[in-house]
């Protein structure tokens, strides 16, 4: 075992290009084969041990399997599967405090169904579409900053003087409704965010997965090399590739509109939402809401908490 790439040995049978043998032998586990000629003479395995011929083989790096992002988590960790009871999956983002409560961050669309969630509403790990149902619920909904939608009244003459000209005429016929005129306006978002209240202290855990836990927050910036753990695609790394960022993001075919928002390289996928994002060095920068098979899209993280009046928890 203290050879060179020896992982392990034990009693099998002798392979022989490529087939199995019925001759008995100790096989000798290497992680990858090298030429004689690069081994020392202390690195050799002897072709006989004991009277009883050897055999080496190829076996790579063995490592204990944890579970993965979508898989059931407890506690429940950062980077895993997560959502609202009635949202098909998302990501847990970090763990935030405000006073001496804990609780869950993502997104409002992963955790508050897009502004259709009331307070109290199950959250569970994993998320629906990878399996959970409401006995996997690990916390309730607590807060969140709606997302803006909605709409204006005008302000076009024309449309004003059009509305007049009905509610005259409707006072002619004694009618007792009335016409406003109404202009669609793309209201600007800042941040895609809630939180959720744990069931119990016990079921959750600051270390992001594949990452560890939060060193506290720090200010994105141009150029920045990021990294995060998300439910889809994982552990990946990016750079921030434009600050200031104002941009139309799809919610389920209605545009929203963001300001000042950080665009990385393309880093995440479908499901990722709510990831927390870090620089190299596990200091957050922002919290990823959106992005396309090119881009990722990410709310600086002083925003969140701002919003939130919530702090990043630290490890």
């Amino acid at each position: 075992m203290k050879r060179k790439n020896v992982v392990a040995c034990g009693i099998g049978f002798k392979e022989s290009e490529g087939t199995v043998t019925e001759e008995p032998c100790v096989v000798v586990s290497v992680t990858h084969k090298v030429p004689q000629a690069q081994l020392t003479p202390e690195d050799l395995v002897p072709k006989v041990l004991d009277s009883i011929k050897t055999d080496v083989q190829e076996v790579g790096y063995f490592r204990a399997w944890q579970p993965g992002p979508k898989d059931r988590h407890r506690p429940a960790i950062p980077g895993i599967s997560c959502g609202h009871v009635d949202v098909t999956a998302g990501t847990f983002g970090c763990l935030v405090r405000r006073g001496g409560d804990l609780f869950i961050l993502s997104n409002n669309h992963v955790l508050a169904n897009v502004n259709r969630g009331s307070r109290g509403d199950a959250i569970i790990q994993p998320a629906r579409y990878d399996g959970g149902t409401p006995n996997d619920q690990i916390a309730t909904l607590e807060e969140w900053i709606p997302l803006a939608t909605g709409v204006q009244e005008s302000n076009c003459p024309w449309a004003t003087s059009a509305a007049a000209l009905m509610n005259a005429l409707a006072g002619v016929l004694q009618s007792s409704s009335r016409v406003m005129a109404l202009q669609e306006q793309a209201p600007e978002n800042r941040v895609d965010c809630a939180i959720a209240r744990p069931l119990s202290p016990d079921l959750i855990r600051p270390d992001i997965l594949g990452i560890g836990a939060p060193r506290g927050v720090r200010v994105g910036k141009l150029g920045m090399n990021v990294q995060k753990s998300g439910r889809t695609t994982g552990y990946t790394t990016g750079q921030i590739t434009q600050v200031g960022v104002t941009v139309q993001v799809d919610y389920q075919g209605q545009m929203l509109t963001f300001v000042d928002q950080f665009m990385a390289t393309g880093m995440s996928s479908g499901g990722d939402s709510g990831s927390a994002v870090l620089d190299m060095d596990r200091y957050v920068i922002g919290l990823l809401f959106a992005g396309s098979d090119l881009a990722t899209l990410i709310n600086p993280i002083q925003e969140v908490t701002s919003a939130l009046n919530v702090e990043v928890v630290a490890g």
